[in-house]
């Protein structure tokens, strides 16, 4: 089995230069960046309050797994539940159209 160095691999900023270059694949990425966006924030949200997925839940009354789920970008979190992880932040959700 080849052992890889780091010079085997193609550094990321290249794929994501020739990734964006396709107009498809650019047209998917920008659909998805306000999720992206979201998700970003609140895993930097969390983690600047040294929190655990677990502890965010417990604050909130949900389950890690329903934590992990949106972080992960397998949920479709509704708007009240948004504003509990907004509350358990500390912090205020701005949702807006631009």
């Amino acid at each position: 089995m080849k052992k890889y160095t780091l010079k085997d691999y193609i550094p990321w900023s290249e794929v994501e230069k020739e990734w964006m270059a396709d107009p498809k694949f650019r047209a998917i990425h920008d659909a998805l960046q306000p999720e992206y966006d979201l998700i970003r924030q609140m895993i930097d949200q969390r983690l600047a309050k040294n929190m655990t997925q677990a502890d965010l839940a417990r604050k909130i009354g949900t389950k890690q797994s329903a934590i992990s789920r949106l972080e992960s970008g397998d949920a479709n979190p509704s708007f009240k539940f948004l504003k509990k992880v907004a509350k358990a932040f500390n912090a205020k959700l701005k949702i807006s159209f631009q």
